[in-house]
């Protein structure tokens, strides 16, 4: 039951919370990088946002009285982005690192972890990351992946070992294709993507590895905009 001008769903305990700036707009502004299947991908029209964050997008906004506009970034976009006030949220399967907390606040909603992947014929063998000396990755620009692969890459070359041939693309179809199409013999990307990917790979890739390094997904916002307790 609502009363007046609240949308069906509004929590009022919820809509209080939100910072003025914010609720005036009627809008809850949301970036996420849809290449993330299936955490955030393309609709069949090309163009709409689907998955499970931007589900969770606009859950919350209509908890909150408003409507989520969620949009395609670029991944490594959306951090600089929401320090320069250009959205409120960002929804994109951002693990919540102590790095990153330097430059967001997130809200934490879900645990994954790291995986690789390779093709099903022809691919390679991998049981970690100390397994990555000598052999090429792709990786998505700015994720974890990429640090924890570029990291590896280091202790490779400090133990006397090849180093590893390490590339990144601005999204996830472009590490993917990189392995589909033999420049890269293992994909590297958070648990559920990995899967997803195979999943959908009509037989072409597998996992190798296992599932490594779990961590939290959080929802990231400006430090200042003051919005963590109405998402939280």
């Amino acid at each position: 039951g609502t009363t007046g001008s609240q949308a069906p769903g509004v929590d009022p305990a919820v809509a209080k919370l939100v910072p003025s700036a914010i609720k005036s707009k009627g809008t809850l502004t949301v970036a996420a990088d849809a290449s993330y299947a299936p955490d955030e991908f393309f609709a069949s029209d090309g163009k709409t946002v689907i998955g499970m964050d931007a589900d969770l997008s606009k859950a919350i906004a209509g908890l909150m009285g408003l409507k989520a506009d969620v949009s395609n970034q670029t991944f490594a976009s959306i951090i600089p982005g929401l320090q320069a006030g250009k959205y409120d949220m960002g929804a994109s399967s951002f693990t919540d690192t102590k790095a990153r907390e330097n430059a967001v606040t997130f809200v934490d909603y879900f645990s994954a972890g790291m995986s690789f992947f390779t093709k099903a014929s022809g691919g390679t063998t991998i049981t970690g990351l100390g397994d990555l000396c000598g052999k090429s990755v792709a990786v998505e620009q700015g994720t974890t992946e990429l640090d924890a692969a570029q990291a590896q890459s280091k202790k490779c070359k400090a133990a006397g070992k090849p180093a590893v041939s390490v590339s990144a693309f601005a999204d996830q179809s472009g590490a993917n294709l990189a392995l589909s199409s033999g420049r890269a013999q293992l994909g590297f990307a958070d648990s559920p993507v990995a899967a997803y990917a195979v999943k959908k790979s009509n037989g072409q890739f597998k996992l190798v590895g296992g599932t490594f390094e779990s961590a939290p997904y959080g929802l990231a916002m400006p430090k200042t905009a003051g919005l963590a307790p109405a998402v939280q």
